[in-house]
């Protein structure tokens, strides 16, 4: 059914949910019975995302096929257009109306880089106005597809606050080219936002606004997404994650109470009727949300059900508190914690398992997560920012030899940058902990890309490497990330032969060779925590699957970065060189107790060889 008739007969409020095709297999198939869990509260629809250039068209068309037709979910199907190649739009669009989809969200996409010198592959397709353009004159398209476009309250990251006018300009010739409905990028300034939409609806634009709301995850991510996305962030707020960001429990209590006001402020605006939120393939934080607002039945029924279970059981294990007050909030964190069981809809008494597939990675503490994961492989959100060749050349130089490089990764690791294509964030305390044997890996022309020290049992609340909920206690194997040459990764083998099976190592480079010594089907947890009322959480994961996975983004980068440089020029054939001759390199050293084992390693090598 079309997104906006089901608008139209929609009771206020409604609520859409986002997803995006994970990067595996395994998280494929476990996103199903998540999507499935959260279906059950009776979303409006659902979107799922498209990869830049296509980057995920068989497994985004998959996914949205699967949920419109299979399990009979309403699906947005996201369709970018930039970097897309010939056909690509016309096979997207046909792929999709026969899976049954009716309903298309139409975004420009990352752009093609180096864009002030290049052309994209296709010129009809520049913004996202080209494709809602293409679809409404199309006659195989234009009735049968419900469009979307997007807004950015906080403006595009490519914009600057001057640009607002501008922006909601273009925003109306989407909406004039064909747009039904539009949804909004993240934002958490709610008085900003209902400004902003005052703006746009002065200028005439009249179709369905829907709110994009973000629950906070953790502290880490969300700094990451709002950089990227460019979000302009209240000030207390930053100073609210600031003074629990070392704890994510507290972190992901404060995201869920902070949207509830959020959404309570939103709801009252007479123009605005529901919210889309980004789940990034989690689903207890949303469901926290919806039944806090009580806009759910199912809540009801599992709160009342779960009180009448527990006021007539005489199991001596239901006990309630004389001053405990379970509300659907504390019914849900007591069942995701295994406290209590929670009934299902049909009335049966499910275990309440601690580590249960709901919950199973409610702190994603980076990419290195659990490759089976439904959230494994979670990126930025709709357009990323471009990067011109001038910000280029201002942030990182002219490269134009391999020191030229060195350079570049040192200055980052020393604070004279803030970033580099590898990593968009400064670096970060834990890291700044190894930051003498980074510089030393750093000055071998080793480039570090990835890190963490060894750490023993330290309290789960602490500021620099703490994480999850408090009262626990939080361990680390070190390991580290660099790119170097062949037979670097020839010395490190011979190294590791040496040591007694402590250390496991991974090395591929871009035409797919991978050399290792860990066994097959070998998973290395590296980041883990304890925590009272719950199984051992793993947040940090490294095997073959991920690590191959990250091996072809790494190399992407370089080729990204080189695309900014004509073709033929110093830097380009420099940063080309270096996507063809160099290995990404993972090393793991087991021995936690010894912080300092996995950097004596290293050092050894650098210092005499092997």
């Amino acid at each position: 059914m079309k997104f906006t008739e089901k608008l139209s007969a929609s009771p206020k409020p409604f609520y859409t949910f986002e997803f995006f095709p994970p990067r595996t297999d395994q998280g494929f198939e476990n996103l199903i019975p998540r999507i499935a869990r959260l279906a059950a509260l009776n979303p409006l629809a659902i979107s799922v995302t498209w990869g830049a250039g296509g980057t995920t068209k068989d497994r985004s068309l998959d996914l949205a096929g699967l949920t419109q037709s299979a399990y009979g979910l309403d699906t947005i199907m996201h369709l970018t257009c930039t970097n897309m190649e010939e056909g690509m739009i016309d096979e997207a669009l046909k792929n999709a109306k026969d899976r049954g989809i009716e309903n298309i969200f139409a975004l420009r996409g990352d752009p093609p880089r180096g864009a002030e010198e290049w052309l994209p592959i296709d010129p009809r397709f520049m913004h996202g106005t080209d494709l809602v353009k293409y679809i409404r004159s199309n006659p195989e398209y234009s009735s049968h597809f419900c469009v979307g476009v997007a807004a950015y309250p906080d403006g595009h990251p490519e914009s600057t606050v001057e640009d607002e006018d501008t922006e909601i300009d273009y925003l109306k010739s989407k909406v004039d080219a064909g747009a039904d409905f539009i949804i909004t990028q993240l934002f958490y300034d709610v008085d900003r936002f209902l400004t902003w939409i005052e703006k746009v609806r002065r200028k005439g634009i009249t179709v369905p606004i829907i709110p994009g709301i973000m629950p906070i995850q953790t502290f880490a991510s969300f700094k990451r997404i709002t950089k990227l996305c460019g979000t302009k962030v209240p000030a207390a707020i930053i100073t609210t994650l600031e003074s629990i960001g070392h704890d994510d429990q507290l972190v992901k209590d404060y995201g869920v109470s902070l949207v509830v006001e959020m959404l309570k402020r939103l709801i009252q605006v007479e123009t605005i009727s529901g919210v889309h939120f980004f789940t990034l393939n989690l689903e207890k934080s949303v469901q926290l949300i919806l039944e806090s607002l009580q806009w759910t039945v199912r809540h009801e029924q599992i709160h009342n059900k779960l009180i009448a279970d527990i006021s007539d059981s005489t199991d001596p294990s239901y006990t309630v508190e004389s001053n405990l007050l379970i509300t659907p909030i504390t019914a849900a964190n007591s069942a995701a914690m295994g406290l209590v069981s929670i009934p299902n809809i049909d009335g049966e008494v499910g275990r309440g398992e601690l580590n249960n597939a709901a919950t199973w990675d409610d702190f994603p503490n980076g990419r290195f997560g659990d490759f089976k994961s439904p959230a494994y492989g979670a990126q930025g959100l709709w357009d990323g920012p471009a990067i011109s060749n001038s910000q280029l050349i201002s942030q990182w130089g002219s490269v134009k030899t391999l020191s030229d490089l060195t350079n570049i990764f040192l200055s980052y690791l020393q604070g004279e940058i803030t970033g580099t294509p590898f990593s968009q964030m400064p670096l970060s305390l834990e890291s700044m902990t190894i930051l003498p044997q980074l510089e030393k890996l750093t000055k071998r022309s080793w480039w570090t890309v990835g890190s963490q020290p060894a750490v023993d049992g330290v309290d789960s609340s602490d500021k620099v490497v703490g994480w999850g909920p408090r009262g626990g206690f939080v361990f680390q194997k070190s390991f580290v990330e660099f790119f170097c040459d062949k037979e670097d990764v020839d010395m490190v083998e011979r190294k590791a032969r040496q040591a007694n099976g402590l250390v496991h190592w991974l090395a591929a480079n871009n035409e797919g060779e991978c050399r290792t010594n860990m066994p097959q089907e070998a998973r290395n947890a590296v980041t883990w925590g304890v925590f009272p009322g719950q199984e051992i959480v793993q947040t940090t994961i490294i095997e073959c699957e991920s690590f191959l996975l990250w091996k072809d983004e790494a190399f992407s980068i370089w080729s990204d970065w080189a695309s900014f440089y004509r073709p033929g020029s110093e830097e380009r054939t420099i940063l080309e060189r270096v996507h063809d001759e160099r290995w990404l390199v993972s090393i793991v050293h087991h021995d936690y107790k010894n912080p300092q084992n996995l950097w004596n390693f290293l050092s050894e090598m650098i210092t005499n060889g092997v």
